[in-house]
């Protein structure tokens, strides 16, 4: 395996997002990938063969015309030259929160995201403000997720078998006032970074936060639930504002890469991930995740575990020994990259 220069570790300047470009001032086709060696240009298109048109009309739009086999490294990088960050979900309030950063402490493992699932509408404005204060406290990003979904409302089809493509969605315009209405209080609480599962919800974000009615430094993170699970797919999300995008789980590195190839933002990929998501469990692919998908966050969350979503009082021993565990796989896996992977450059 060819590895990537480590060159840029005396530049790390600490925990500082990617510069993120929009379509507005990015040239379209995006320009290929810078090259650090010669595992970094972009492949040519096929030109000829089956699916040439088709591959034709991919390629004209600035996307890859094909999954990336070769496995191109990236040469993308976070704001502070870093290829990678480690991220903790289902960290769903103060006390799980403080049970990460006593873990991490202990394995002296550098955690720079956590994220809640719960949604931000199920915490109280002191429990909001607590989190956010640790974040600061630690340098740790605090990314909390829009309560309303439809897995929680009145309708049915996202309790159907084949309608539970659906529940991360926000039915009607009330329920995206209220997703709106959540996102505004954590702002004005201290929150910088969410999490959003709804196309419509994400394309409003964007506009307000570029209107200058939510803050300039707004990150916002899609979903799982929101499955970007092809270039096409995840340049849309970006253009429609996402400054950082959770891929499906079980997508190949061959995939990863043509998706790294159609963005710019920050992708964020599951080394282990829950059950009711198909439970992958990628540890031996971690050097690669890397390599290709840079910059990335490298999530680790626990197969054969419970489920707590929604969170509370009632499964609090529950949620801080879960999250506990993850800081626990979160640092097999860095284990695991430092040594197949040496070069590979962390934020710090």
């Amino acid at each position: 395996m060819r590895h990537l220069s480590g060159q840029g570790k005396s530049h790390l300047m600490g925990f500082r997002p990617m510069a993120v470009h929009s379509r507005a001032n990015r040239a379209y086709p995006p320009p290929g990938l810078a090259c650090l060696s010669d595992i970094c240009q972009a492949p040519p298109t096929m030109a000829t063969g089956p699916l040439s048109e088709a591959r034709r009309h991919l390629a004209s739009l600035g996307l890859p015309d094909r999954d990336l086999g070769e496995l191109p490294g990236s040469a993308r990088r976070f704001g502070d030259g870093a290829q990678y960050r480690i991220e903790i979900p289902s960290v769903e309030g103060p006390e799980p929160f403080r049970a990460v950063v006593d873990a991490a402490k202990e394995r002296e493992l550098r955690v720079h995201r956590i994220s809640q699932g719960s949604g931000m509408m199920l915490l109280t404005d002191d429990e909001i403000e607590a989190m956010v204060a640790l974040g600061h406290e630690h340098g740790i990003e605090v990314c909390l997720f829009v309560g309303p979904r439809a897995a929680w409302d009145v309708g049915v089809q996202a309790t159907a078998p084949a309608g539970r493509v659906v529940a991360g969605s926000l039915r009607g315009a009330d329920q995206l006032a209220y997703a709106v209405e959540d996102v505004l209080r954590g702002c004005q609480l201290g929150v910088r970074s969410i999490l959003v599962a709804d196309s419509g919800q994400l394309w409003v974000l964007g506009r307000l936060k570029r209107a200058g009615d939510l803050p300039a430094d707004l990150e916002i993170k899609i979903s799982i639930s929101l499955p970007a699970t092809n270039p096409a797919t995840a340049r849309l999300l970006e253009d429609l504002g996402a400054t950082t995008i959770n891929l499906p789980i079980d997508l190949s590195l061959a995939q990863i890469a043509a998706i790294r190839q159609a963005v710019t933002v920050p992708l964020d990929l599951y080394v282990e991930g829950a059950d009711d998501f198909g439970g992958a469990v990628r540890y031996y692919e971690v050097p690669e995740l890397v390599r290709v998908a840079a910059p990335v966050h490298l999530k680790f969350t626990v197969r054969n575990a419970p489920g707590i979503y929604p969170s509370g009082e009632h499964l609090a021993g529950l949620a801080v020994a879960s999250a506990r565990e993850r800081v626990r796989r979160a640092a097999i896996g860095v284990a695991l990259l430092r040594r197949h992977y040496p070069d590979a450059v962390a934020s710090t």
